[in-house]
């Protein structure tokens, strides 16, 4: 079955030896997940790095028996399977039956290149399939925030692929559960996560229902437990390209209400005009309305919010900087419907795909020509 887990990360650098493209190439199909000395100069001691290097990337079109792999190799046959089985489950190798119960493991396509372009239609089509199942969960109208801002910036994408598989009814999961936990949203290890009823799915449920971004503070009230756990997999649905964090700009108005009562008492008038961010950004027949108010104690949001209508967010936001103010973030699924949101998703796939395969030619080429 197919089952791979891939992440997004930059390019090689200048470093082009053997040793770098292999390295990257192993932690972009997360092959080697447990860091320390193992990964240690691109981990080129690593047991699935000498594989890759020595065996079966030198000679694409070669094929080789696990008994040969194992004693050129100094391993157990039982730890040989082990990484052998994690690049059969990527889909990068395949293996013939030869009788007498061996088998001969061999590159797909004869070539990395090949083996690649292989795995990249595999890959994408499974998560088009997969996206294509969240419709009957998603219940968001996709109605945006008033002066809406983008994300600064989203987390590297990390995805699972794997092929369809019924939940696991031993293992109490539920339809939403199993595609979740397929998609890599509920870690490596899901446990007691992959239950029906779970918090991740509570959390997600919640996502899939709300159009306003839900804050942690948020998320703690209706999932009472513990808020740094509920970060934790917010900040995972993040890496899987379904979820983004924008600032809750329908809390604006009310953040800039606090923010201009709380200087205008420390500091005064004067640093409410100059340092303040008043005569900067707020047009001058508007300063009145909000600085009279200020003096007898009597702003009003809906104030606030009448002398900002105007003004652009991202001007509202610098304000709200200058005023030393805060803008709590939110959490919600991207785009306004399944289709956007899958979209999104293949995107992002198809640029962590054609950096793969853009390493593959470069390690092919640095095997006929040899490293720089």
């Amino acid at each position: 079955m197919l089952n791979v887990r891939l992440d997004e990360i930059p390019m090689p650098t200048s470093d082009r030896s053997i040793d770098r493209l292999v390295g990257w190439f192993v932690e972009s199909f997360c092959f080697v997940r447990r860091k320390g000395e193992a990964t240690a100069d691109y981990g080129s001691a690593s047991p699935i790095h000498r594989l890759l290097r020595d065996h079966i990337l030198p000679n694409p079109r070669g094929s080789w028996d696990a008994q040969m792999l194992a004693d050129e190799l100094a391993m157990t046959p039982a730890a040989l399977n082990h990484h052998l089985t994690r690049l059969i489950d990527s889909g990068l190798l395949t293996f013939a039956n030869e009788g007498k119960g061996w088998r001969r493991y061999m590159l797909r396509g004869g070539g990395l290149a090949q083996a690649l372009e292989l795995c990249s239609a595999q890959y994408r089509l499974m998560i088009e399939q997969k996206m294509d199942r969240i419709d009957s969960f998603w219940n968001r109208t996709g109605n945006r925030l008033p002066n809406e801002l983008p994300e600064d910036s989203s987390l590297p994408l990390t995805i699972a692929i794997v092929d369809y598989r019924p939940p696991n009814e031993e293992g109490g999961a539920s339809v939403l559960t199993q595609w979740m936990a397929d998609l890599g949203m509920l870690g490596e290890r899901p446990g007691d996560e992959l239950r029906e009823g779970s918090i991740s799915e509570q959390l997600f449920k919640m996502l899939l229902e709300s159009d306003t971004p839900i804050s942690l503070d948020d998320a703690d009230e209706a999932i009472p437990g513990q808020k740094a756990r509920l970060g934790r997999m917010f900040e995972r649905f993040r890496t899987c390209g379904l979820i983004e964090r924008i600032p809750r700009t329908d809390r604006l108005p009310m953040a800039l209400w606090s923010a201009m009562i709380t200087q205008h008492q420390r500091r005064g008038e004067e640093w409410m005009l100059k340092k303040g961010g008043f005569m900067r950004l707020i047009p001058e027949g508007q300063h009145a309305s909000l600085l009279k108010p200020l003096a007898k104690g009597k702003l009003t949001i809906e104030e606030v919010e009448a002398a900002m209508k105007d003004i652009a967010s991202t001007e509202q936001m610098l304000l709200l900087n200058l005023l030393g103010g805060r803008l709590p973030l939110g959490y919600r699924m991207i785009g306004e419907s399944p289709e956007i949101a899958k979209q999104n998703v293949i995107a992002r796939l198809d640029r962590v795909l054609r950096r793969i395969r853009r390493v593959g030619d470069m390690i092919e080429e640095v095997l006929t020509t040899g490293d720089e």
